[in-house]
């Protein structure tokens, strides 16, 4: 009974990190009509960065070393090229489009790794990925069939950006005595940094004009959706299966529509309702074939080496790369 009761409350855990990401689009899209992007970023990641820096100072207190400077350096940089697009994304689409396409980085993360690798993926994944192709198409289209807004393009570059950038981590950090948080700190004040630096006076016109709802959404975004989310996801991954914890934290996208239908009004019709169906069908099954294949062990090509497998470090949470890489969820 004991252990059911423990199961179950890693259960709840990663639901509740995924209804945490699920709803974070909805307060980002909200901030943005309060505040420029950079600044909403900014304010973000300033919050968020304290948060690390007080758990760094209790956990770690240990200086990175160059390369651990400079991996998470440049992995912060790729983290804001991500999070401007999905922010700027989100701001000129619905949540819920923003929430379903940017869970597209499932599919988007193993076809770079496996390019990468020379390993290629079975042809089970392809069908799923035209399944979520076709997803989108039905989603943007809502009532009518129609070419997507900017801000469905902008979530789809975001959702490859986001690959790309899983895809780095997972090669810089993959058997490196990096700390997850240490890194995780260095990401999110280079995010922090390029929110400021892209228009600093914007960060204290948002200030002065943000009421308690803005600053509850930048805590929120800051607190909830990075630091809370991130220790959470730490705690409870290494206390299940990674199969388990993908399918558990793989229903954002679900929570994501469900904010922006009964918080915020959105309506997706029949033909956005389909294509919502599809697309998380077509990632879960995509997310299911790849961890089958990650499983089976590489064939030795012949000159006594084996080649390498993809990582999956957008999909198995128990690695490191995965939480690290999870602090920039919009």
């Amino acid at each position: 009974m004991k252990n059911l009761w423990n199961r179950l409350g890693v259960d709840a855990a990663l639901l509740a990190v995924a209804v945490v990401w699920g709803g974070s689009y909805l307060v980002a899209k909200d901030l943005t009509l309060a505040a420029p992007v950079p600044a909403v970023l900014g304010w973000r990641f300033l919050v968020a960065s304290a948060a690390l820096g007080v758990l760094w100072a209790w956990r770690v207190r240990r200086l990175p070393g160059r390369a651990e400077l400079w991996t998470g350096a440049l992995l912060g940089l790729t983290q804001a090229a991500v999070l401007f697009l999905e922010t700027f994304g989100v701001a000129a689409t619905r949540a819920g489009n923003a929430g379903l396409i940017i869970s597209l980085t499932v599919i988007f993360t193993p076809l770079l790794d496996a390019a990468a690798s020379r390993r290629w993926l079975p042809r089970g994944f392809f069908v799923a990925a035209v399944v979520c192709v076709v997803g989108v198409a039905l989603l943007v289209s809502a009532d009518g069939f129609r070419a997507p807004n900017p801000g469905d393009l902008l979530m789809l570059a975001a959702a490859a950006v986001r690959a790309g950038h899983v895809t780095l981590l997972g090669a810089l950090t993959r058997n490196k005595p990096y700390s997850s948080i240490t890194v995780t700190l260095i990401q999110a004040v280079v995010c922090a940094a390029a929110g400021i630096a892209v228009n600093p006076a914007a960060m204290a016109t948002a200030a002065r004009s943000f009421g308690p709802a803005e600053w509850l959404g930048v805590l929120y975004l800051g607190l909830a959706a990075s630091v809370f989310a991130f220790l959470i996801q730490l705690w409870a991954v290494r206390r299940t299966s990674a199969s388990r914890a993908s399918l558990l934290m793989g229903t954002e996208p679900v929570w994501a529509v469900l904010a922006g239908v009964l918080i915020a009004g959105e309506h997706l019709g029949w033909a956005g309702a389909a294509g919502a169906g599809l697309i998380i069908g077509g990632c879960f099954a995509g997310q299911r074939i790849e961890a089958r294949f990650r499983a089976t062990p590489p064939v030795p090509d012949g000159r006594g080496d084996l080649p390498g497998g993809a990582t999956g470090a957008a999909l198995v949470p128990a690695a490191t790369p995965a939480v690290v890489g999870h602090v920039g969820k919009p």
